[in-house]
């Protein structure tokens, strides 16, 4: 496990926002990114004790919306415990955030489980 504050990990995230390209951020309306210690309990039965959820796409993604925008914003969360468990050096916590980052925009844009995985991004 590695040791970044809580700060610098909101930081790391806003980086890898910023690394995302335009259209992609364009296309993202209504969302809220925000960095939380770990997934409660609701959300941990999602991954049945299989590994460790480092983020979640709460909303309903635009290939499912009917009939305009959704009054609540959707929501990505990126967990900063689990991350930094899971990961042995700075790099590679970056690398992760990234990649969650990723994979939870790509849910959000309607992409599947497995369109991530061949991705990369899984």
């Amino acid at each position: 496990m590695i040791n970044i504050t809580n700060r610098e990990f909101v930081r790391l995230v806003r980086q890898a926002y910023r690394e995302i390209p335009h259209h992609i951020t364009q296309a993202l309306d209504n969302v809220d990114v925000v960095v939380e210690e770990w997934p409660g309990l609701e959300e941990e039965d999602l991954i049945n004790g299989e590994g460790s959820l480092f983020g979640l796409y709460h909303g309903v993604p635009l290939t499912e919306r009917e009939g305009g925008d959704s009054m609540l914003p959707n929501r990505i969360a990126i967990y900063r415990q689990p991350i930094l468990r899971n990961c042995s050096s700075r790099t590679e916590a970056e690398h992760e955030i990234k990649v969650t980052l990723w994979h939870e925009i790509g849910h959000y844009l309607g992409m599947s489980e497995d369109d991530l995985h061949g991705l990369g991004y899984g």
